[in-house]
């Protein structure tokens, strides 16, 4: 099977699973509704078939998908399509399978960015928060995403170890401000514990409307460099000599998933180790080509993320617990098989 038919199956496999997913993550819930019912109701939405909908419960269980699930079933894709298409863009500019936005610190100051817009935005500027606080969190990562880069450059270069510690010791110190603020200025904790402990909970249609289109474009854009960061994979001089502007590439696709994370984060608040396991399984599934690498870790992205949810919905009823501690629980110790695969491969053991 050459290359080309294998990432076409591959593809195609996994929109039909985000297909199947969405449905089956919406079924799921304190109220279970039948599968076969969810694809009903969301066809006769669709195709605007409200006659489809005959009995009374079938009534509440159209409110229930329609206002609550399914809104918070798009979002999760949307939050996972970002984490990871940004967590694979970022392991491959830096070249380290253990960098995503969570652990550089990108998350940490979008957060910031959006508990600044939550807490003080409108004190201060005469903005919804709604719109506010991407915009502030787009602001707060990109100058933190800047931060951790120039204190781990070292003559030019980027070191892995220096990357790591710089992005661990800004996110500590954005998430205090974070916490800070909080305390400071809200009395109600539970209003804002989705920035502090990710979560898809208060998800809505206007969300959706609002972040998926930078999603959408700043995706877009990393696909269409996908090609140039394959390139710069060999190595900056290689890629120099082969006609790559190296370091315009490497700035837009860094602002660009900075964009897509600052997003996701905006209506979530953080959610880690999406951007970091999916893009590192894929790459064995897929190869290292970012051209099919990138729209796979994203639709699988999406696919963890929704599950990851409606696990969080069902595990303690009736209450939802945040989509971030499942991630963390599941993240967590692949995170430490990475670092005890790579102490072992360099001879660490």
């Amino acid at each position: 099977m050459n290359y080309k038919r294998k990432w076409i199956i591959t593809i195609v496999s996994l929109i039909i699973l985000l297909i199947f997913s969405i449905a089956g993550c919406t079924s799921v819930g304190p109220v279970y509704i039948p599968f076969t019912d969810v694809f009903k109701i969301i066809l006769s939405r669709l195709f605007f078939f409200h006659s489809y909908i005959e009995t009374d419960y079938e009534e509440a269980w159209y409110i229930i998908i329609w206002d609550i699930r399914l809104p918070q079933v798009i979002l999760g894709v949307l939050v996972g399509v970002a984490l990871s298409c940004a967590g694979t863009t970022m392991q491959g500019l830096f070249k380290n399978p253990l960098a995503d936005p969570f652990i550089i610190g990108v998350s940490a100051g979008a957060a910031l960015g959006a508990a600044v817009a939550v807490t003080i935005g409108e004190s201060y500027f005469s903005v919804d928060t709604f719109f506010l606080a991407p915009l502030l969190s787009f602001i707060s990562a990109l100058l933190s995403v800047y931060l951790v880069y120039n204190i781990a450059r070292t003559q030019g270069r980027i070191s892995v170890n220096n990357l790591l510690l710089a992005g661990i010791a800004v996110n500590f110190f954005l998430s205090a401000l974070t916490s800070l603020l909080i305390y400071i200025y809200i009395t109600d904790a539970r209003s804002v514990m989705h920035w502090l402990i990710g979560s898809l909970g208060a998800s809505s249609w206007n969300d959706i409307k609002l972040v998926a289109p930078i999603i959408i474009i700043g995706i877009a854009v990393l696909m269409v460099y996908s090609k140039d960061l394959n390139i710069m994979l060999l190595g900056e001089e290689t890629a120099i000599n082969l006609g790559v502007n190296v370091e315009r590439v490497k700035k837009i696709m860094l602002f660009f998933a900075t964009l897509i994370t600052a997003a996701a984060v905006s209506v979530s608040g953080i959610i880690g180790f999406v951007g970091l396991m999916i893009p590192h399984i894929m790459r064995l599934i897929v190869g290292p080509d970012h051209r099919i690498l990138l729209p796979a870790s994203a639709l699988a992205g999406g696919i963890f993320l929704i599950w990851c949810d409606a696990i969080a919905r069902i595990a303690i009823p009736p209450a939802q617990i945040p989509v971030a501690l499942i991630t963390a629980i599941i993240g967590g110790p692949f995170f430490i098989y990475l670092l005890w695969r790579r102490k072992y491969k360099t001879g660490g053991g």
